[in-house]
């Protein structure tokens, strides 16, 4: 666990110190690891569906299944901050039904901040959140929930007029009270600038070196995915071909009488 528990204001403070560390984590035993190696933020991130739970996408995870994992991984009593994404859609309905659900997060699951896709037109719910008491990630760039919108997945950012919403998009979660933001899949050089436009931390995941910091889905660094790995991941171990090993050898084991012995 880290010496002093990291909050949201130890995250906005890192602008312009240090790059903040972020990784994603859905049960108490990952989460125990990234703490214990000193990450400054873990997301239970709704990525959940497609690294654990079987789905395509990240469109068919709930509420339910968002508590259930975030409550995995608060057991871990992380010194790290936990935040714990929005699922599908939720942010989008009327105001009472997101701050329930992002109650309940917090109540029930343990949560110290919520992470929402979204840019501008987030921007007035994220700032009654916060009056509420609801500290906010913000997400921009390629949201992940709207995969059946964009037809699949893209960089984005290529365009002068992609850049200026991006841009419009950050300074409004910003002035909102967002401590943090997430930008995803965004072209290097535009991520640079909306990082120097910006007086919180703007992480980035596929969005280039010159974020405030950097986020990526355990699944990916450690190498436990068995289909396709986004060309921006750097794999830090090969998890999976060790746990395929270590299957064959014990079934071996027990198809020879070597075990138990």
């Amino acid at each position: 666990m880290q010496a002093d528990k990291i909050t949201t204001q130890t995250i906005s403070l890192l602008k312009g110190e240090r790059p903040v560390v972020a990784v994603t984590a859905y049960d108490t035993q990952m989460a125990r690891y990234a703490d214990e190696a000193g990450v400054d933020l873990i997301l239970v991130g709704d990525s959940v569906g497609t690294t654990q739970l079987g789905f395509p996408t990240t469109v068919p995870v709930t509420l339910e299944m968002m508590l259930h994992h975030t409550a995995a991984v608060a057991r871990a009593a992380p010194g790290a901050l936990l935040v714990a994404d929005v699922p599908f859609a939720v942010a989008h309905d009327d105001f009472p039904g997101l701050l329930q659900a992002c109650r309940r997060l917090m109540q029930e699951a343990g949560a110290e901040a919520v992470k929402i896709e979204g840019g501008a037109l987030m921007a007035p719910k994220v700032k009654r959140l916060m009056q509420a008491g609801i500290p906010v990630l913000g997400h921009i760039g390629l949201l992940p929930q709207s995969f059946h919108q964009l037809g699949g997945y893209r960089k984005f950012g290529c365009s002068d007029s992609e850049k200026s919403v991006l841009v419009e998009d950050a300074l409004a979660l910003e002035q909102a009270g967002c401590f943090a933001l997430i930008c995803e899949m965004t072209e290097g050089t535009v991520a640079g600038a909306i990082a120097s436009q910006l007086k919180v931390p703007l992480i980035g995941i596929g969005s280039g070196p010159h974020c405030d910091g950097q986020i990526l889905v355990s699944n990916d660094l450690l190498g436990m995915n068995s289909g396709y790995v986004p060309s921006f991941v750097r794999q830090y171990a090969q998890l999976g071909n060790e746990a395929r090993l270590a299957f064959a050898n014990y079934a071996e084991d027990v198809r020879n009488q070597k075990f138990p012995s």
